[in-house]
């Protein structure tokens, strides 16, 4: 159980104005990055099999930009958030910016579903047994984090509404320079 589970199990409990202060505190937790994706920390190595390839390790992606985005079937908002993310891909690859869409979910034909639904073009790679996940310690669905051509975490977003797309690509476009 992971501390954003903790608050909110403890908050069940609570009643009047410590319930609004546990809300808060939640609330925080679920916008927060967890330590080990501190801005300028190394992004914790991992290596996942790619949905319609052979295995991807992260750490040879050094030297690119690279956005991990985790997200699952059963999430809307990262549905509505993947074409964003395929343009973005489709625009910069060239450049040397790599997307690696991680999903989460237990049955990999209904993500390769989704993924080909939505005609995405990134790689897609699979955490079925949550290891990245757990790993990245997510709170949220979507989670995306940008990490520089030197292996470092720059941005951690979590969630999604219309219009983070462009404060991706301000982000992709100021470390690819």
């Amino acid at each position: 159980m992971n501390s954003f589970q903790r608050l909110q199990r403890q908050a069940a409990g609570v009643s009047g104005p410590m319930r609004v202060a546990f809300a808060a505190l939640i609330a925080l937790a679920a916008t927060t990055a967890p330590a080990a994706l501190a801005p300028a920390s190394a992004a914790p190595d991992f290596t996942l099999h790619v949905m319609d390839g052979p295995n991807l390790r992260l750490k040879e992606q050094r030297g690119r930009v690279v956005m991990v985005n985790f997200w699952a079937t059963w999430c809307g908002p990262c549905r509505q958030e993947m074409p964003q993310l395929n343009r973005l891909y489709e625009k910069y690859k060239a450049s040397g910016f790599v997307l690696l869409g991680v999903n989460v979910d237990d049955d990999q034909r209904k993500a390769a579903e989704v993924a080909g639904k939505l005609g995405v073009t990134f790689p897609v790679l699979l955490d079925t047994d949550k290891v990245v996940s757990k790993l990245y310690d997510l709170s949220t669905m979507p989670s995306t984090v940008i990490i520089d051509r030197d292996g470092k975490v720059r941005y951690v977003h979590r969630g999604y509404l219309t219009g983070y797309e462009d404060n991706y690509e301000k982000q992709i476009r100021e470390l690819l320079k």
